[in-house]
């Protein structure tokens, strides 16, 4: 039975979703306990951070976000920089979108716009052919109760835990994500090569003038657009579907 699009049925996507997620999941709980110790410190209860981290699943966003609540920020200062930080994931939507079948319905894009992570992307554009929604809702089904859960369980520990083991269990969704990027780079070399400048054009963003004093959201959307740009010119897929897009 096919693996991809909707040719499977949804039930057998649904539970691939699931099998490739769990990793994500149990990254996402480690990662967002020490953001639960960030939440704790901005003055929410473990009730109050679920929510948080359930209607919002990007570690960058949540921290600015419980930092300016920390700060006592208005409401629009919230908005707009929790915006800011996430502002990554619209050029994230606009590629899923492409990987839709044209019969895909409204209502599943949205779904699937909700819980748009790095994490998410990287496993749902590695797979060949069309996107079949129940895909993603797999992997959202145990990635977001990891991350929520995770958040509320920081926020009851509070700041037991010394400060060098949360340093360590930060490092945890760094690796995880690794284990994304590196199967497509090890199969292609084009893909390995633009991989290692992104990660040199992102170190030397920050320390560029001009681009250092944007934030981390900011300077991913310019070394995304001028990377994806750059390769789709001077690389271009032959073919129609290419590697699957």
């Amino acid at each position: 039975m096919p693996r991809n699009g909707f040719l499977a049925t949804h039930g057998q996507v649904l539970r691939e979703g699931v099998r490739d997620g769990m990793p994500i999941a149990l990254g996402y709980f480690v990662v967002s306990f020490t953001l639960g110790i960030a939440a704790k410190n901005a003055g929410l209860t473990p009730f109050q951070g679920f929510l948080a981290s359930f209607f919002n699943n990007a570690s960058a966003g949540e921290y600015a976000g419980f930092t300016t609540i920390a700060a006592d920020a208005a409401y629009l200062e919230i908005a707009i920089i929790t915006l800011v930080a996430n502002a990554r994931y619209l050029l994230m939507s606009c590629v899923l979108s492409q990987k839709f079948a044209p019969e895909a319905s409204i209502w599943h894009r949205i779904f699937v716009g909700f819980d748009v992570t790095d994490e998410i992307f990287g496993i749902t554009v590695a797979r060949k052919g069309k996107l079949d929604p129940y895909y993603n809702y797999g992997a959202m089904l145990v990635a977001l109760p990891g991350w929520s859960l995770g958040t509320a369980i920081g926020i009851a520990a509070g700041n037991i835990l010394p400060l060098e083991a949360v340093s360590a269990l930060s490092v945890a969704l760094y690796g995880m994500f690794l284990a994304v990027i590196i199967p497509p780079a090890r199969q292609d070399r084009i893909v390995g090569a633009l991989v290692l400048f992104s990660f040199a054009a992102s170190f030397a963003a920050v320390h560029l003038p001009g681009l250092m004093e944007l934030s981390g959201g900011t300077r991913t959307i310019i070394l995304t657009v001028a990377l994806s740009a750059l390769a789709a010119y001077f690389f271009p897929i032959k073919g129609g579907n290419g590697h699957g897009a």
